[in-house]
């Protein structure tokens, strides 16, 4: 039967990369002189820091674009509020989002069975596995969820469909 699996999953190679590029531009621009402009990145979570709230910005930006750039989807990154450090300095820490969250997971299913299409999705963790009887019933299914939660932009999650098997 053949099937393939729904996931929300970020390219770490690439994150790091373009946090490479983002740190030193950052490091090299004229406006951060002297500032304690960086960033800083562990597994989960990215943390900006500034020397005022505008510096923040404006590495947000570099950021952002650096991750756009690498074809990092920048709606998996979950902002945290500003935080106050030491003296004037400021930090933002941005969680970095994997895996369907349940909410998404069950709002994809019932888009599934209200599309009326003969495949069956299940939620597996953090992953959905969607089944059907022919590979072109599940590729209309790829088109239905890229089309109504993939490019949806303000509540939309960045969805990638593998483990495509015959």
């Amino acid at each position: 039967m053949p099937s393939f699996d729904v996931v929300s999953e970020v390219n770490k190679v690439e994150v790091r990369n373009a946090l490479d590029q983002a740190n030193k531009e950052v490091s090299t621009r004229y406006d951060f002189k002297g500032s304690d402009a960086r960033i800083e990145f562990n597994d989960k979570e990215v943390t900006l820091y500034a020397d005022t709230e505008f510096q923040l910005d404006q590495v947000n930006d570099i950021l952002v674009n650096k991750l756009s750039k690498r074809a990092v989807d920048v709606r998996s990154l979950d902002y945290g509020k500003l935080e106050k450090v030491s003296g004037n300095k400021v930090k933002k820490v941005l969680k970095i989002k994997e895996g369907l969250d349940s909410d998404l997971a069950k709002k994809i299913v019932k888009l599934l069975k209200d599309s009326k299409m003969k495949v069956q999705a299940s939620i597996q963790g953090e992953a959905v596995r969607v089944s059907g009887a022919k590979r072109d019933v599940l590729q209309e299914a790829i088109a239905l969820l890229k089309k109504d939660i993939a490019n949806d932009l303000e509540n939309g999650a960045p969805l990638q469909f593998n483990n495509f098997r015959d």
